[in-house]
């Protein structure tokens, strides 16, 4: 017997050729691609055409008469307005806020750490149940909320009851749940910028205030835009707070675009305009990226060069 004879035999392992190798990586980005396109192209066929399914007789084609139509509808000039009042309103607010306690909390210490950690449990509640609580706080019966006000010197104060206080109770709901979202982005932005900059501002004696507006602003510019970026595009679509409050109401005081067009879904079953007002919104969202994106590269970009 060879003394080679008691070693296994060793299997050749599959490989897989280096030609196809970058199709199999990309073929999970183009699946999410489909996903993506499919619905998307589905709406744009559904927005051109006459469709309600409380009358499927009455399909066909229009060729953007649904769209026609909002240059003269009142209602969807209204939608327009709310919605972007309502989106660069509470990105303002929660921006502002969330700087506010980022400053507070940039030193590194156990308790700021554990602050910080703490001021997350609002952005762990789903947006939904968040308008339920305020919603039963908010009660004009038993609502502590309203215990306060009444207290403050405001015994009717009726929240989102009335059309002039349903857009100030919504903003509030959104700036307690988003305000950590934007703290803690602009936390990670404040710590991570260079120290030296401040260090030699304060041997120079430069007032704080002004450090804060000639070196520490224009450096956490790129973190503060891309946190009002992905802000504008959730506020922009929100649904879930205001339809839990108040179902876009009262009246039409909240009616925003993902609300108005869930209502002509599955109220009116206009699948027509529902589509078209979700794909304007989209066109609108697309805007405002870009706008935004464009900012932020050419920030980056002056950055590089001052470097």
């Amino acid at each position: 017997m060879t003394a080679h004879a008691d070693i296994p035999a060793v299997r050749p392992r599959a490989r897989i050729s280096s030609r196809y190798l970058p199709y199999i990586l990309s073929l999970p980005a183009l699946l999410v691609c489909i996903g993506i396109l499919v619905p998307f192209v589905t709406a744009i066929y559904y927005s051109l055409q006459r469709y309600r399914m409380s009358q499927p007789w009455n399909r066909g084609m229009n060729w953007g008469e649904n769209y026609l139509n909002f240059l003269s509808d009142s209602s969807f000039w209204h939608t327009l307005q709310v919605s972007l009042v309502y989106a660069f309103l509470t990105v303002g607010i929660e921006l502002l806020l969330g700087l506010g306690i980022a400053l507070l909390l940039q030193k590194r210490s156990k308790v700021n750490n554990f602050v910080s950690i703490m001021l997350l449990m609002p952005l762990m509640t789903a947006p939904a149940l968040a308008a339920l609580m305020f919603k039963l706080m908010t009660n004009s019966n038993f609502g502590i909320l309203s215990y306060f006000m009444q207290v403050l010197g405001f015994p009717d104060f009726r929240w989102g009851a009335s059309p002039s206080t349903a857009l100030f109770t919504v903003v509030l709901v959104d700036v307690w749940v988003y305000t950590p979202f934007i703290m803690i982005l602009l936390l990670a932005g404040l710590r991570s910028l260079p120290t030296q900059p401040f260090e030699a501002a304060a041997l120079d004696g430069v007032p704080r205030l002004e450090q804060f507006w000639r070196i520490t602003l224009p450096m956490l510019t790129p973190y503060v835009l891309t946190a009002a970026l992905f802000r504008l595009l959730d506020s922009i679509q929100q649904f879930d707070i205001i339809y839990a409050m108040t179902q876009g109401g009262p009246g039409n005081t909240l009616m925003v675009f993902q609300v108005e067009a869930y209502l002509n879904f599955f109220q009116s079953t206009n699948v027509g305009r529902s589509t078209a007002l979700l794909l304007i919104l989209w066109a609108i969202t697309y805007i405002l990226s870009n706008i935004f994106v464009k900012h932020w590269l050419r920030l980056r970009e002056r950055a590089r060069g001052e470097a």
